[in-house]
C-alpha cells in the first residue's frame, strides 16, 4: 500500500500567501494579522485611510496610502518602495524641516523669558487671584537691537534675541502634564482618543527628502507623559510615525544579526509575502506601512549609525555645543545629532530636556536646566546658520505650559495654562518680533491669544500646509491635526 500524500498537497500552484497560511499551522500569518489588528481600530474597509479632495477637487495627496497605492500592490510585483517620496506643499514657503526643542515639565517663564516689572515690585504681596506673588530672583537685562528682556540664566541665547520670534499669548486646556504633553504633540488631551502626532501629520503632508533615513526622528522622548503616543501615527499608516533614538544615538533593534546579502534575501521573501497578503480584500491599509518600514529599516542599518556618530565631529564643534559625558551632556548631544539629521534631510526632529517641573527646588533646578540647554541651543542655531540651513529650517523652543507668578511652598511655582510663551527662529518667521502678551503678572494671555490648536495651524502653515485641508478619512469622518478649530497667526510670518 502506498502511503504517499495526495498530489494536491504538493501543488505548485499554491501562492506564497497560501504557504504562509499553511506553514506551522498558519502562525506566521496569524501573527502578522494580529500585529496589524493591534494598530488598527475596527472600521469598515471602505472607511480606512482615504485622503479627501483638495480645494480644486483633485486628490490632496495622491501618493498617500489608499486606493491608488493599494492598486499598485494588487498587480505585478513592483520594486521595493522607498520610504516616502517628497510631496509638494499646498503653497510655497521657505521652511523645509522643523527642529522642536521640547522643555518637558514646564519652564518658569517669569524667571527666563518674561520680565514682569509689576511682579518684581509686588514680591511677597497677595496677587489679584490669591496666592503670594513671588518675584524672580534672577536678574533681567535688555539685549540686542530689539531690547528684548532675557534672564541671566540664558547668557548665550540672549545674544540671539534679534533672531527670535516670540509667541507670548499661548494657552492650553489642562494643567496635568500627561494630557498637556499629549495635546501639544497630537492636538488632543485624551490618551484614549489617540491621534497622529504633529510630526506624523508633517510626514503625511510633505513626505521626506531622504529615502535612506526616517523622515521623523524623536531623540530622548519623554517616557512618562504619553510615551509613544507623542510620536505615533495613530490611524495614519505606520510609515508616518516617529523613529525613537536615545541621547547616545542608539536606535533600538537596528543592529543586523545576519550578513547583509542573506538579510536582503530574507527581506525580499517577507516583502513578497506581504504584497501577496496586501492583495487580499479587507486587509488593513497599514500593511503598506509595514512593507515600507521593513525596507527603510534595512537601509537605516548602514546609514543611521554613521550619521549619529558624533565622535567624528571636529573637537571645536563638540566644544561649541558643550559635549560632555553622562547626563549633563545629554541635551548637547541631542542638539548636535539634530543638526546632523536635519542636514541629512530628516523632515522633523524633536529633542527633549526633561526636569522642568519645579514645584520645589525652583531656583537650583532652573540654574541646572538652563545651563544644560543654553550653550547647546546657541551652538545649534549658530551651526545651522553657518551651514546655510537656518534659511529653510524652523526651530521651535518651548514647554507644554508655563508657571504661576505665585509661590508654591518654600521654593516652587505651580502650573499655568492660561498664559505662557514659546519662541521660533529660522525659516518663515519675523526675526526680533513678539506676538501677543500676558497680563502684568504673567497669569493670563491678554493679547494675541493662541491656543495649542492655533499653534499647530500656524506651524503647519509655516511648512506650507493648510491645516483645514490636511485631512485623512478614518472611521467615516475626515480628521485633521486641528480638528474643527485653529487660527493661523499670520502676523508672525516674515
Amino acid at each position: 500500500m502506498s502511503h504517499s500524500r495526495p498530489e494536491s498537497d504538493f501543488s505548485p500552484l499554491l501562492s506564497r500567501r497560501q504557504i504562509l497560511k499553511g506553514a506551522s499551522g498558519g502562525f506566521g500569518y496569524l501573527a502578522l494579522a494580529a500585529l496589524l489588528g493591534q494598530n488598527q481600530p475596527r472600521a469598515r474597509a471602505s472607511e480606512r485611510g482615504t485622503p479627501i479632495a483638495d480645494k480644486e477637487g483633485g486628490a490632496s495627496h495622491p501618493s498617500a496610502p489608499g486606493g491608488s497605492q493599494r492598486a499598485k500592490l494588487t498587480g505585478e510585483p513592483t520594486p521595493n518602495p522607498g520610504p516616502l517620496p517628497p510631496k509638494a506643499p499646498h503653497f510655497p514657503v521657505k521652511a523645509k524641516r522643523v527642529i522642536f526643542l521640547f522643555m518637558e515639565g514646564a519652564t518658569s517663564q517669569m524667571d527666563t523669558w518674561e520680565y514682569k516689572p509689576a511682579l518684581q515690585a509686588s514680591d511677597g504681596k497677595f496677587g489679584p487671584e490669591g496666592g503670594r506673588l513671588t518675584a524672580s530672583k534672577f536678574k533681567f537685562a535688555q539685549h540686542g537691537q530689539t531690547g528684548t528682556w532675557v534672564s541671566e540664566l540664558y547668557p548665550n541665547l540672549a545674544k540671539k534675541v534679534d533672531q527670535f520670534c516670540f509667541i507670548r499669548g499661548l494657552h492650553t486646556d489642562t494643567p496635568a502634564h500627561p494630557q498637556a504633553v499629549i495635546q501639544l504633540h497630537t492636538g488632543t488631551a485624551l490618551a484614549s482618543l489617540t491621534r497622529p502626532s504633529l510630526g506624523a501629520w508633517l510626514m503625511y503632508g510633505l513626505g521626506t527628502e531622504n529615502q535612506d533615513l526616517p523622515g521623523y526622528v524623536t531623540i530622548n522622548p519623554p517616557p512618562n507623559f504619553g510615551g509613544a503616543i507623542n510620536y505615533g501615527s495613530a490611524f495614519l499608516p505606520a510609515q508616518y510615525q516617529g523613529t525613537r533614538i536615545n541621547d547616545h544615538g542608539h536606535l533600538p533593534n537596528l543592529k543586523a544579526r545576519t550578513a547583509a546579502s542573506l538579510q536582503r534575501q530574507q527581506l525580499d521573501l517577507i516583502q513578497s509575502m506581504n504584497r501577496d497578503l496586501a492583495a487580499v480584500p479587507g486587509v488593513p491599509d497599514q500593511l503598506e506601512g509595514v512593507i515600507r518600514s521593513y525596507e527603510l529599516a534595512f537601509k537605516m542599518q548602514g546609514k543611521v549609525p554613521e550619521l549619529l556618530d558624533i565622535s567624528k565631529e571636529p573637537q571645536a564643534v563638540k566644544d561649541a555645543y558643550g559635549i560632555k559625558p553622562g547626563p549633563a551632556g545629554s541635551f548637547a548631544r541631542q542638539c548636535l545629532m539634530a543638526r546632523r539629521l536635519s542636514e541629512a534631510g530628516v523632515r522633523f526632529v524633536e529633542i527633549c530636556q526633561s526636569g522642568w517641573d519645579h514645584h520645589d527646588n525652583l531656583h537650583k533646578g532652573l540654574i541646572d536646566n538652563c545651563a544644560k540647554t543654553d550653550q547647546p541651543t546657541f551652538a545649534l542655531l549658530n551651526d545651522l546658520e553657518q551651514r546655510g540651513l537656518l534659511d529653510d529650517t524652523l526651530v521651535l523652543f518651548g514647554s507644554e505650559f508655563g508657571r504661576q507668578p505665585t509661590a508654591q511652598g518654600a521654593d516652587g511655582r505651580d502650573h499655568n495654562i492660561t498664559g505662557y510663551p514659546m519662541w521660533l527662529a529660522g525659516a518663515g518667521v519675523k526675526p526680533g518680533f513678539s506676538h501677543g502678551a500676558t497680563d502684568e503678572f504673567g497669569v493670563h494671555a491678554v493679547e494675541g491669544r493662541m491656543h495649542t490648536t492655533d499653534l499647530h495651524a500656524t506651524l503647519l502653515a509655516l511648512m506650507g500646509l493648510d491645516h483645514e485641508h490636511l485631512t485623512y478619512r478614518y472611521a467615516g469622518r475626515d480628521f485633521r491635526l486641528t480638528d474643527v478649530a485653529g487660527q493661523v497667526a499670520e502676523e508672525i510670518f516674515a
